[in-house]
């Protein structure tokens, strides 16, 4: 079996210098184009920084949230932390408060008010099915309000340039983003991923049955708040600095899967440097499209994932039949 560990990050070793050179202006390796120095310091280097350690939270959270469901189809996005930090971040543009840490504060901020109203919801049964069950339910009722309060936002919009800014904004990217977002993310990212790598031995446990998890001494309550806080540090981080970015979280366990021995714990940490690999290369994709304006990476991974979740969704219904 080929350790997938290695192999990602071999080939994420082997994927930054290509971000850090590719651009509309390809930078010469030999230092010959004008202020190389200072586009790598200052822009390709935290646009790659941003792209891995974003793509390493949302590939995370997606394994880790594939293995609570257990439902190969779920998605760290579908279940209202992310459509909450964009409302938090659609209101600081709407309020004319979008800051250089003013529009993360606010999405962070959003992204916390779904956490805690998940928390609130979902977290006082001790049964592990009602629990995922109510998890699930709750998360969706919250990306609707939340989905249409964004709506009425931007209906409200006090102008054409912040409805622009605020649209934009919701397609996803990594554009323009500096050293200020890379030290915001990093940390929180990071402690997402930690918190979902130590969820991995309770997830496994879940998947032998309900009563084999209570009997190797897991709490519902506790994998469940875990969870929530994991995914909301992970998935609200990313949208609070780059927009909404989706399908990487349900992308890339699939892809990993096949490299492990199919465990929850044991998929965490290849799809987190897988997630970062996918995300790295396809902003690479969008700076070298010959196109007038850049691709959004929302768009982009929207554009990869829509058609894979439709591949998904025909295997298994070939599989059902």
């Amino acid at each position: 079996m080929v350790r997938p560990i290695p192999l990602f990050a071999a080939l994420l070793t082997l994927a930054i210098p290509l971000s850090l050179l590719a651009g509309r202006v390809w930078l010469d390796p030999s230092g010959e184009t004008a202020n190389t120095t200072l586009i790598l310091a200052e822009l390709r280097l935290p646009r790659a920084l941003l792209a891995i350690i974003l793509g390493a939270g949302l590939g995370a959270a997606g394994a880790a949230m594939q293995g609570y469901l257990r439902n190969p189809l779920a998605d760290p996005g579908l279940f209202g932390i992310a459509p909450s930090a964009a409302l938090g971040a659609v209101m600081a543009i709407h309020l004319g408060m979008a800051g250089t840490l003013l529009l993360p504060g606010f999405a962070l901020a959003g992204a916390g008010g779904a956490m805690a109203l998940l928390g609130l919801i979902a977290g006082r049964t001790a049964s592990p099915a009602n629990g995922i069950a109510l998890f699930t339910l709750a998360g969706m009722m919250i990306a609707s309000l939340a989905g249409a309060l964004t709506a009425l936002a931007i209906s409200l919009a006090p102008n054409a340039f912040a409805m622009s800014s605020i649209v934009t904004w919701l397609m996803g990217a990594l554009t323009d983003r500096s050293w200020d977002d890379v030290w915001l993310a990093a940390p929180l990212t990071l402690a997402g991923i930690l918190v979902l790598w130590r969820a991995g031995r309770a997830l496994d446990a879940l998947t032998l049955g309900e009563a084999a998890a209570r009997s190797l001494g897991v709490d519902p309550r506790r994998l469940m708040a875990i969870m929530v806080l994991g995914t909301g540090l992970t998935v609200g981080t990313g949208v609070a600095v780059a927009g909404i970015i989706g399908f990487v979280g349900l992308i890339v366990p699939h892809l990993v899967r096949p490299l492990t021995d199919r465990r929850p714990s044991s998929l965490i940490v290849p799809s987190a440097l897988a997630g970062a690999l996918l995300l790295l290369v396809a902003d690479v994709v969008c700076r070298i499209l010959p196109l007038v304006t850049e691709l959004r990476l929302g768009i982009a991974l929207s554009l990869i994932g829509a058609p894979f979740f439709l591949w998904l969704l025909l295997r298994m219904r070939r599989g059902l039949a």
